[in-house]
Parts: C-alpha cells; sequence; structure tokens
C-alpha cells in the first residue's frame, strides 16, 4: 500500500471536530446568554391581568393607599391601565410598604411590609416573568417558594439522608435574613441572567422604596420587605451562591428560605459544615447565622424542621409482628414540634369559644378548614395517638360551646357519628392515610 496514502490526514475527522467544538462553544455561549428585553414582557396588559388575578387570590390588606383588593376589583381596567402606562414610560413609582410588627411565639418582633395592592401587582408581574429564568438555576437543595415543591419533599429528602446512617445534623437558622440582604449584591445577581436595564432599575426603586411607620418615612437600604411577592423568589437568588457552594463541597444540604439543616455523617464533618457554612455566608454574602437557633446535634437529641421535630427513639416504633417494611432502621420519628400543636389549639379555641354567635352548623364549618389543613400537613407523621386525643378535646371544645359550660352532657345529644354524619365535623384520624378505608 503506498505510504502517502495512509499517511495522509483525514480531512473529515478534522472538520467534524471542528465543528462539534464550535457547536460546543455555541452551546456554552448560548447558556451564558442574558435576557436583554424583558420590560416589555412585564408591562404588557395580559401579564398584569394575570398578576391581578393571583394578587386577588392571595387577598391580604391594603397598603398605605388604602385601596383595598375589592377597591382594587371595582376600578381594576383603570389601575392595570395606568400600570401598563406607568410601567412602559418609566413613570411608575412604588409606594412605600407599610411597617407591621408581629411577635413571635418564642419571642422577639417580625416585622412585615405591606405593599400597597397597585405594587403587589408590579411585582407579582415581575416574578411571573423572573422565574422561567432563575428557576433552571437553582439547586435540587432549595426547596422553599418553588413551584412542584413542598415542605413534605424537603421532610422526605432528610429522611432518606437519616435513614442512611447520617445521625449527625446542623441545625441552622439565618438571622434577621429578609432585614439584612445587600440590595446590591442581590441586584448583581439578578444582573447575571437579565442585563435589561429598566428591570433592574425597577427592582432597585421596589428595594430603596422605604417603609411607613409611625407616620414617618424611613429609608430601606439594606434588606427586601418581607411580606412583599418578590421577596421569596430574590431570598432563592440570594441564596443561590450558598447552595452551590455547600453542594460543591459535598455536603448534604436541605433549604427551605432562611431554615436549613445539613445532614452529615460524622460529628467532624458537621462540625466543619458549620464552619464553612457560616464563613461562606458572613465573607460571601453579608448575612449571619443565629447565635442561639444554630447548633450541631445527634438524631438521638432529636431536632426541628418545617414544623416536625424529628428524634430517634423506640416509643414510635410498631412492633415486629404488625411491621410490613424495613424502612426505618434507626427508630426514627416526625411528629408536629410543640409550639405547632399549640398554636392549633389556639385557633380552635379562639373560634369555640362559648359567647361565639353562631350555631352549630357554622361552627363546624369555621373550624373545618383549620382541621383539614392542618391535619393534612402533618398526616404523614406519627400522629395516630396525637390525632385521636384532639379529636377528643375538639368534640369537648364543641359540647362546651353547645351547653355553655365545661362539663356537660351534651354527647348524649350529640354523638361523635352525629357531628360527622349530620354536621360533616372533620375527623383528625381520618386524614392519616394508613386509616383510611380503602
Amino acid at each position: 500500500m503506498d505510504s502517502s496514502i495512509s499517511e495522509r490526514p483525514n480531512i473529515i475527522a478534522e472538520d467534524t471536530g471542528e465543528r462539534q467544538l464550535s457547536r460546543a462553544l455555541k452551546m456554552r455561549q448560548r447558556k451564558k446568554r442574558k435576557v436583554h428585553s424583558l420590560i416589555d414582557k412585564v408591562y404588557s396588559r395580559k401579564n398584569l391581568e394575570v398578576a391581578w388575578k393571583k394578587v386577588k387570590q392571595n387577598r391580604g390588606s391594603a397598603g398605605i393607599d388604602e385601596v383595598t383588593i375589592s377597591k382594587f376589583e371595582e376600578r381594576k381596567h383603570y389601575y392595570l391601565e395606568l400600570l401598563h402606562r406607568k410601567l412602559r414610560d418609566g413613570s411608575y413609582r412604588p409606594k412605600p410598604v407599610k411597617r407591621v410588627e408581629i411577635p413571635k411565639p418564642d419571642g422577639g418582633i417580625r416585622k412585615l411590609g405591606i405593599p400597597a395592592v397597585m405594587d403587589r401587582v408590579v411585582q407579582q408581574a415581575l416574578v411571573q416573568r423572573m422565574e422561567g429564568i432563575f428557576e433552571a438555576k437553582f439547586l435540587d437543595c432549595c426547596y422553599g417558594y418553588r413551584k412542584g415543591r413542598s415542605p413534605h419533599d424537603a421532610m422526605r429528602k432528610v429522611w432518606r439522608e437519616l435513614n442512611a446512617g447520617n445521625l449527625w445534623i446542623v441545625d441552622a437558622d439565618l438571622r434577621q435574613f429578609f432585614d439584612t440582604i445587600d440590595q446590591e449584591k442581590l441586584v448583581d445577581l439578578i444582573a447575571e441572567e437579565i442585563s435589561d436595564g429598566r428591570v433592574l432599575q425597577l427592582i432597585r426603586d421596589i428595594l430603596r422604596s422605604g417603609v411607613i411607620k409611625g407616620g414617618y418615612w424611613q429609608p430601606t437600604l439594606t434588606g427586601v420587605p418581607q411580606g412583599g411577592v418578590a421577596s421569596p423568589l430574590w431570598s432563592n437568588i440570594f441564596l443561590t451562591p450558598f447552595d452551590r457552594a455547600m453542594t460543591e463541597q459535598g455536603l448534604r444540604l436541605t433549604r427551605w428560605a432562611d431554615d436549613f439543616v445539613i445532614i452529615c455523617n460524622t460529628k467532624a464533618e458537621a462540625y466543619r459544615a458549620l464552619a464553612f457554612a457560616k464563613r461562606f455566608l458572613k465573607e460571601g454574602l453579608g448575612v449571619e447565622l443565629h447565635p442561639t437557633k444554630t447548633r450541631i446535634v445527634h438524631i438521638r437529641q432529636g431536632f426541628e424542621f418545617l414544623g416536625y421535630k424529628v428524634k430517634r427513639g423506640k416509643g414510635y416504633r410498631l412492633s415486629a409482628r404488625k411491621r410490613r417494611a424495613k424502612g426505618n432502621p434507626y427508630d426514627l420519628y416526625a411528629i408536629p414540634r410543640e409550639k405547632s400543636v399549640k398554636r392549633f389549639r389556639e385557633q380552635i379555641r379562639k373560634l369555640t369559644h362559648r359567647k361565639a354567635p353562631v350555631k352549630l352548623q357554622e361552627l363546624i364549618e369555621q373550624i373545618n378548614p383549620v382541621i383539614r389543613g392542618w391535619g393534612t400537613y402533618y398526616r404523614k407523621a406519627h400522629v395516630r395517638y396525637l390525632f385521636n386525643k384532639l379529636d377528643r378535646w375538639i368534640q369537648q371544645r364543641i359540647y362546651s360551646f353547645l351547653a355553655k359550660r365545661w362539663r356537660n352532657v351534651m354527647w348524649r345529644k350529640y354523638p361523635t357519628r352525629r357531628l360527622i354524619g349530620e354536621y360533616g365535623l372533620v375527623r383528625l384520624t381520618h386524614l392519616i392515610p394508613s386509616l383510611t378505608k380503602q
């Protein structure tokens, strides 16, 4: 064979390689491509109308302009046209938010900011256009305020990691997170994906609109309004670098907004994870861990996350003959945390006080959504005994309401079967999947 033929370069192979390289570079550039024109999609009439429907559905109180949801509804065409025009010509300016301070159950004050209804519509219109851009950037460890993700999904992830033998937990919370977010850092992170200057300026205007407290305007140089429509999305954008850094370190992070846990295999790993998280949050994002709410614990001590108390113990384990699967090798159990049970009791107590000016049917219609909502959230935990106990307590509250006194014999006239069958009382135990009749 002619050696010149055998040594001749393969033109087709080289050409194919160059084309593959060119295609890879184009794909990489496409991935880094920013969104240049977005403001027109934000102020489109259709986008504003969809935003208004969601704001109306979420209800909420009026802002500083005293325009309620019902007042906005009466003149929605005027308000939506006004927003469309102002956003289009750049004359829109958000109003300051109304400051509302709510005491926390464990002490301290939660500062909420209530934007005006018009500003909530604008924020919702922004969120609808920004969600699709940033959703692809969020990591699997982030669960809060994302479509298709629930607290139960986050708890299932934690449960799997615990059952894999990782029994050391970093239980952490960020200190005054929403109030201490660096606004310029947040805008810079948004600008990595969106280069539309008018959208970025709109976000700055919302962040710096200030608050009204005691009749006086106060500037907001840091933080995002806790209670604002866009705040959940912006908080996830702000913490995405943290999620990425923890994931790259090989740490098992599960985060819901500013509350997160890191499931570790050893105590040493837990201390390393906590030190890394503390340093990155402080130096990289300018936020701090809460000194009293952040701790390292073994599963024997237990920890609280998303309203659940997770702990290790044989008290909640079924006997060997009742167990169908070996899915819980470490005797783990999850129950509603004590604060959640206390709040549930307080809600029922307020609705069933003896002087409530309603009839029995109305009373049950009022408490049913509370029972159903709370029970549905916790129904897959270890709650058989607790739900049974609370069901009996709720019935006693109803009897007390009917007789206007605590000790009575109303159970004779209104037995359990009548309250359920005739009046439709929701029972917590009926919400437990394993006890539901097939």
